[in-house]
């Protein structure tokens, strides 16, 4: 029987797929290539963390109500699913080794351990001992110790050490590769013809006898390994907790998540594979993915700038709208028209301005406004902390269900609490979405209304980079259907 709906997570994959494709492009430059691998890979890192627990979850709770909502049978989706990702996972490994060749033409080369020259020996030791050694912690694995916590966003070296005469007996460990701390990519000493790239966790890899200098141990076998966690959580029905202790309480246990995905690279010592695997609790049913050598493309997103000048497109930047290049006030001008803002190709300076001046505008009584993402320098909440200290009285809807920003969120609410501003936050069982700002302000007998509605983030940052629109208006309409969204 022929499908009457595209189940949403294999649609989602076919998005991704287009994000690779374009790493195929023979018209996309060399480093936007590598970018868009990245690009994927966190996608797909993203996608492992909530779609596909979501299947999971639906599949072990064999509800009927919740195995319509995908409408059809969990189960034969996550099959689907898990075929398609091994099928875009070849066509990833494929393409990284022609972008590998077209690097080479530019001489440019990412070296392993095993590829270094004399003087690169060198200066892997010295940059290991002056800038890696204090961020590299050892823990040694072994039946009777617990499974130390891995987190779901690094990279881990897993590492089988032996000594020659110790036949039979074979010592394993992991290490967290620091690449917060020290970046993913080093480069290395080479001619000035060539650029050569070390990766952190070869800089690990050849260290690894001084590392281990204690033990004694002779052989080494090092690969690397990421998992991903199911990282969804379950706001319980307590009435004496907040939604924000909810919340809170959900974002710590996202450490506790089951694990949803291993990737490991094939070389691995098949012995340390069914140790981890063991230790880790995962089953033939989850997703053990043997892979290459690299993990983590996310990283790849910040490859160095090593190549030689690419013929770009040209870009041009962000321009103010053509209405608002006087000197006027935003505020005066929106009064009398309404402007239409599209991002990212007009600037987002207006709304920034729009709040600043009504923080200062002692005609200003009342700003509401609606936040779902925020940058995190934000100019909009400065903005509205501003007008909180000039007297103004501000509401502000903070959605706290913003998935991996909840925590940013919390600590905005706590940040806009201390000065004075309302914080809602949220509807039960609903993410608010709306993109809203009215602010009033009285002139003489009269009250006057306008703000704005918009999709996006608000979200200065963002704003470059996602198309938006974002209606700048005092529309009598407009402003009351705003006002219905904030009666308390």
């Amino acid at each position: 029987m022929a499908r009457k709906f595209i189940p949403r997570d294999v649609s989602w994959l076919s998005f991704n797929s287009r994000v690779l494709q374009e790493a195929a492009d023979e018209t996309v430059p060399l480093p936007s290539k590598i970018k868009f691998l990245g690009i994927f890979s966190n996608n797909l890192d993203e996608f492992f963390r909530v779609r596909i627990p979501g299947l999971k979850r639906a599949i072990d709770i064999k509800d009927k109500e919740a195995n319509t909502s995908f409408f059809e049978d969990p189960q034969i989706i996550l099959d689907e699913v898990n075929t398609i990702v091994i099928k875009q996972q070849k066509k990833f490994d494929n393409f990284w080794a022609l972008i590998q060749k077209e690097m080479a033409q530019q001489h440019v080369y990412i070296k392993d351990a095993s590829q270094l020259n004399l003087k690169q020996e060198e200066f892997v030791r010295n940059f290991y001992s002056e800038d890696v050694e204090s961020n590299v912690i050892p823990l040694l694995l072994d039946d009777s110790r617990p499974m130390p916590y891995l987190r779901d966003k690094s990279l881990y070296l897993g590492i089988s050490m032996r000594k020659q005469e110790w036949e039979y007996e074979t010592k394993f460990a992991i290490i967290e590769i620091p690449t917060t701390l020290n970046g993913r990519f080093v480069i290395l000493p080479a001619s000035a013809k060539e650029k050569h790239i070390i990766l952190l966790e070869d800089i690990i890899k050849f260290n690894l006898p001084y590392i281990f200098s204690y033990f004694g141990f002779d052989e080494f076998h090092a690969h690397v390994f990421k998992i991903t966690k199911d990282a969804e959580f379950d706001i319980d029905n307590d009435i004496n907790t907040t939604l924000a202790e909810k919340i809170s309480k959900g974002i710590k246990n996202r450490r506790k998540g089951k694990t949803t995905r291993f990737i490991f690279d094939k070389e691995m010592d098949p012995r340390l594979v069914e140790f981890l695997i063991k230790k880790l609790q995962l089953t033939k049913k989850d997703n053990i993915i043997p892979g290459q050598k690299i993990h983590n493309f996310k990283h790849f997103m910040d490859f160095p700038n090593v190549f030689k000048q690419p013929n770009l497109p040209i870009t041009n930047p962000a321009f103010t709208h053509p209405q608002l290049n006087k000197t006027q006030r935003i505020t005066d001008i929106i009064i009398k028209k309404d402007i239409l803002l599209s991002f990212p190709y007009h600037t987002f300076r207006p709304v920034i301005d729009l709040l600043r001046e009504a923080a200062m505008d002692p005609d200003v009584k009342t700003i509401q406004i609606t936040a779902y993402r925020l940058a995190s320098n934000s100019k909009i909440v400065n903005a509205l902390i501003n007008a909180a200290r000039n007297g103004k009285d501000v509401t502000v809807m903070l959605e706290l269900q913003a998935r991996f920003d909840e925590e940013n969120n919390l600590f905005w609410k706590e940040k806009l609490e201390l000065e004075g501003i309302r914080v809602l936050t949220g509807v039960p069982n609903k993410k608010v979405h709306a993109k809203l700002c009215i602010i009033k302000k009285r002139v003489g007998a009269k009250t006057i209304q306008y703000g704005f509605v918009s999709t996006g983030n608000i979200n200065e940052k963002t704003a470059k980079l996602y198309g938006d629109y974002c209606l700048l208006t005092s529309n009598r309409s407009v402003m009351a259907d705003i006002n219905k969204s904030f009666i308390s």
